[in-house]
């Protein structure tokens, strides 16, 4: 597997040529912001080895009609999600309220337009990594399938999937409700998991435990 420097650079000059945009391609030869290469370093590419369907300072259309740039898009098979790196800068500690008020607008346009937004705080990235990266998954898991080892089952396949979307712990009858099986079947499937080491038993005795991805 490519180290994260050599991905990152193969990537980056991948978008610079093949963007014919040159507002975005002045944007993407200047270099992305601290805060978004700290995200893709220490959250998005351990998490998933690779930079499939992301690009960086994606354009958009704003209301009056000029440009604005998403920090990163998501887009397989033409989804939209969003992804907006919080915090960083001169100004983060003391958002003024015009500021502040354009944000709001930024999301609620994109909202709007069909965009799935990520805000993610700077300060997350760097203190919380592990909690950015389950959520790094549940975001993808709304727009694409993503892979589970080959010897599961089907079901097996999207308790695994279930796990990454839902970020905490669950029980067996919220996994039943899911998969629209038995409570039984349920718990059989999250013990033979468990016993691959794919989940482990995140708290509670035998009959009202929860579990969680380990």
């Amino acid at each position: 597997m490519h180290n994260f420097d050599q991905a990152y650079e193969e990537w980056i000059q991948k978008n610079i040529a093949e963007e014919k945009n040159y507002r975005r391609h002045e944007l993407l030869e200047k270099g992305l912001g601290h805060g978004t290469v700290e995200f893709l370093r220490s959250i998005w590419f351990p998490t998933l080895g690779n930079f499939d369907y992301l690009y960086p300072e994606w354009e958009v259309r704003d209301l009056n009609n000029g440009f604005r740039y998403l920090d990163l898009a998501y887009r397989p098979g033409g989804a939209k999600g969003c992804i907006e790196i919080q915090g960083f800068g001169p100004h983060a500690r003391d958002l003024n309220v015009r500021r502040f008020k354009d944000l709001c607008w930024r999301h609620s346009l994109l909202s709007l337009e069909g965009w799935t937004i990520l805000p993610t705080a700077y300060l997350s990235i760097k203190e919380e990594p592990k909690q950015c990266q389950q959520l790094i998954l549940a975001f993808i898991g709304k727009f694409t399938s993503t892979s589970t080892p080959s010897h599961l089952s089907s079901t097996e396949a999207e308790v695994i999937r279930f796990s990454r979307r839902l970020l905490r712990p669950f029980t067996p009858l919220e996994l039943a409700n899911h998969l629209n099986i038995s409570d039984r079947h349920a718990r059989r499937v999250l013990h033979k998991l468990v016993e691959q080491q794919m989940l482990r038993v995140a708290s509670g005795n035998k009959r009202d435990r929860t579990y969680k991805l380990r």
